[in-house]
């Protein structure tokens, strides 16, 4: 592959870099931190049980996740008209806000209502994989999207734990808590972060193609683009079938208590910020971005078969560092991606990214639950609890395969200049 080079990339300053990874981190530190607090506050508001808070809860999960697959695109496209630093800092504003409406919300309703503005608004880490991408050269892309998700990642370890200790102190207060820190966030956003689009690279606004389908058509028009769509889709669904499905599948396989299902969890969540940080760094500097992507899907693999085949506990677990490095995968694909792509369509890319990992968040606990519970009703031969880690296995090989057809297709056809 020959990915665009951008030798007028804008230098980064060091707090430009820093506020973008804070950003990040408490973006996913504010969500994280409200997951062990929502499914009391829906108790409190409904007066139902448990069982009918977990469909409210699924509800509210899927309403975030379908709205900001339709709002990612339109976000993405305003900030190649109007630059990404606006972008941003409403963003985080509006987050802000919906921490504080579900904070006080009387009646269930209103958290929807919260959770739609979230979606909305909960294009942050599409926003700032566009700033990434504006102020890096094409070698430095791969490691910083890696720095950014490991970001994200960390702040979705530390949340829920932060969570499970403020609620103890008030079922409202951890809402609150998370709105100081996006709100704290966008005054020192408003202090150190530059503007890193430039008027001359800037795009006019297409409401045509700021849909979803609308932006996909646009980009796809580069050689090879839609293919990668389809294998980041595919990625980002494998990887959300382990935390979607895990909880069942060791309780009822090996018998694993909460406790130990919540250390398992948090080791996934501790081995994917490093494959993101220093392993994605280590094999990106020596085999390449094309090859870290086949790689990290081909391990992923791996480790999937692993634990859908074995039946012994203390060997599944270590398939779980094999299973992270599919977490390699991600950044170097959107690496990829962005190396395709014309500068000033750069914000409507990340938002085609943020759209398809929605539309991962709302079909993998659709489908691959209810295939563990499918096949776990079996006796016999057709008992496999492991099914969804199967399946995810045989996903993440089309992924291989279908990077492989992209690179020799571009072997045998000059470079191409990404869509202007």
């Amino acid at each position: 592959m020959n990915p665009r080079t951008d030798p007028d990339a804008r230098a980064a300053s060091p707090r430009s870099l820093v506020f973008i990874l804070l950003t990040v981190g408490l973006d996913s530190l504010g969500l994280g931190i409200l997951v062990p607090v929502i499914p009391r506050l829906i108790l409190d508001l409904t007066g139902q049980g448990l069982t009918r808070a977990a469909v409210y809860g699924g509800w509210l999960v899927a309403t975030f996740a379908a709205v900001q697959f339709l709002a990612g695109p339109i976000l993405g496209s305003i900030s190649d008209r109007i630059g990404r630093r606006p972008v941003l800092l409403v963003s985080l504003a509006a987050f802000g806000c919906s921490y504080i409406l579900m904070g006080v919300a009387p009646t269930l309703p209103w958290l929807f209502v919260a959770q739609v503005l979230t979606g909305l608004f909960g294009a942050t880490p599409a926003t700032a994989g566009a700033y990434i991408a504006d102020i890096s050269a094409t070698t430095e892309r791969t490691r910083r999207f890696g720095a950014t998700a490991a970001a994200y990642g960390t702040g979705l370890i530390i949340g829920p734990a932060l969570g499970g200790i403020l609620v103890a102190h008030g079922t409202r207060l951890p809402f609150f808590v998370a709105a100081c820190l996006s709100l704290l966030t966008v005054i020192y956003g408003f202090v150190v972060l530059p503007e890193s689009l430039p008027p001359e690279k800037r795009r006019r606004m297409s409401w045509q193609r700021a849909h979803p389908f609308g932006a996909m058509q646009l980009l796809s028009r580069t050689p090879g683009i839609a293919s990668l769509f389809v294998v980041l889709l595919l990625q980002r669904t494998v990887m959300s079938t382990l935390p979607a499905t895990w909880p069942y599948f060791t309780m009822q396989q090996y018998g694993w208590s909460a406790r130990d299902v919540g250390y398992s969890l948090a080791g996934f969540g501790l081995a994917s910020v490093l494959s993101q940080v220093w392993l994605l760094r280590w094999v990106d500097a020596r085999i390449g971005t094309v090859l870290t992507a086949s790689v990290g899907l081909m391990l992923l693999t791996s480790g999937y078969l692993g634990l859908a085949l074995i039946n012994t506990s203390w060997i599944t677990a270590l398939c779980i560092p094999l299973a992270t490095m599919g977490f390699m995968a991600g950044p170097a694909l959107v690496s990829v991606l962005s190396g395709r792509i014309a500068s000033d369509l750069q914000g409507t890319l990340q938002g085609v990214v943020a759209s398809l990992s929605g539309v991962a968040a709302v079909l993998t606990p659709l489908v691959m639950p209810r295939l563990f519970s499918v096949f776990s009703g079996y006796s016999g031969a057709m008992h496999l609890p492991g099914a969804p880690y199967l399946l995810g296995a045989a996903m993440a090989l089309v992924g291989v395969a279908l990077i492989r057809r992209v690179v020799r297709r571009e072997s045998r056809i000059p470079a191409v200049e990404g869509v202007s």
